[in-house]
């Protein structure tokens, strides 16, 4: 499957998403999101502090799941360079940022990835890297990514739509389930997920239609019973996260007639309990040319904090982020359905 931006989709054009977001909100009779957030009190929306910065070190996938909000894919070719890896490194040295969150695309396939995890590390700060798990058999230079996660102590976040191969390779292509079962054997194999070892292996849960997730506790204890009994795997924590109305999922929700009723479900699942929570009050989003977003998804609909050079992460200034107003718009209500939906799954516990 192409990427959209390959097929040269109307969606691969952040305006045109943003626009029916907008429209849907008419249609269907949709509270604006900001209009929301203002009868609670929590308009404008303002950071917490800068905890976590999570990095989108490229498009590059050796995967095209049929969810994916990046548009990533074997085709896509935009690459953070080492340029802005080495800008974002020296916004972490001098911000006190606690945790490095690395994304894409699958990480790994950027040429700089491994010097970056190290020079992460030596900076003492907690590094999370999102793997899709395939990447390790995609070539056999990745073979060795275990291994090289383990000495590193890095902690491994994967997505895996559901514990049997149906409803994953519907989600991320054919095969995927069973090289995420051979690869978790690797993890495991060299401590991840295991007792005591310290190398944690979280797995994401994201719905494989136009629904919410049932409870992350439930489902945890399902996943957890079927991979060990099943295919002798083990992780740690899992994650559910809800699918955002944009890019590829967009897509899926109007070509199957769900989009209105979707936003309505989100609408309605509405959590004032989430907003404290939010991810977007205590992370900043780096994307693959250098430039902050409030929030992953934000930076795939280009909403960017601000204009110019001032909002990239070679001018990273503290004092503004800590008071600048965080970007809203409908697909938000994503965030802060149910018990809410972060990179960290649930947001209310």
């Amino acid at each position: 499957m192409k990427s959209l931006l390959a097929q040269h989709h109307e969606l691969s054009q952040s305006g045109r998403q943003l626009q029916l977001l907008d429209e849907v909100v008419q249609s269907a009779a949709i509270t604006p999101f900001k209009e929301k957030l203002k009868t609670l009190g929590f308009y404008p929306l303002k950071p917490t502090g800068i905890d976590i910065l999570q990095i989108n070190v490229g498009k590059l996938c050796n995967q095209t799941c049929k969810h994916c909000h990046v548009d990533a894919g074997p085709d896509r070719k935009e690459i953070m360079s080492r340029e802005t890896l080495e800008q974002c490194l020296e916004a972490v040295r001098t911000s006190g940022i606690s945790t490095v969150d690395i994304t894409g695309g699958a990480p790994e396939l950027n040429p700089h990835f491994r010097w970056f995890v190290k020079e992460c590390t030596q900076l003492g700060v907690k590094v999370m890297n999102r793997c899709n798990l395939t990447v390790i058999f995609s070539n056999k230079k990745y073979n060795d990514l275990p291994e090289f996660f383990a000495e590193h102590k890095i902690e491994v976040v994967s997505s895996l739509p559901f514990y049997n191969a149906d409803r994953t390779d519907r989600q991320r292509g054919e095969g995927v389930f069973a090289a995420s079962v051979k690869a978790m054997k690797l993890l495991n194999a060299v401590g991840y997920g295991k007792a005591a070892s310290g190398l944690i292996l979280n797995l994401v849960y994201n719905p494989t239609g136009a629904f919410l997730s049932s409870g992350q506790q439930v489902l945890e204890a399902q996943f957890k019973k079927v991979l060990h009994e099943e295919f002798d795997v083990v992780f740690n924590h899992l994650f559910t996260i809800t699918n955002m109305p944009i890019s590829r999922f967009l897509d899926f929700l109007i070509t199957s007639g769900n989009y209105e009723s979707y936003l309505e479900k989100l609408l309605a699942a509405f959590n004032p309990a989430t907003v404290n929570g939010l991810m977007c009050r205590n992370t900043l989003s780096v994307s693959w040319d250098g430039y902050l977003y409030d929030c992953d998804f934000n930076q795939m609909l280009d909403l960017k904090i601000g204009e110019g050079d001032a909002m990239h992460i070679k001018n990273l200034d503290l004092n503004y982020l800590n008071r600048r107003e965080i970007i809203v718009s409908q697909h938000c209500y994503g965030c802060t359905a149910g018990a809410g939906s972060s990179c960290g799954g649930e947001v209310v516990k």
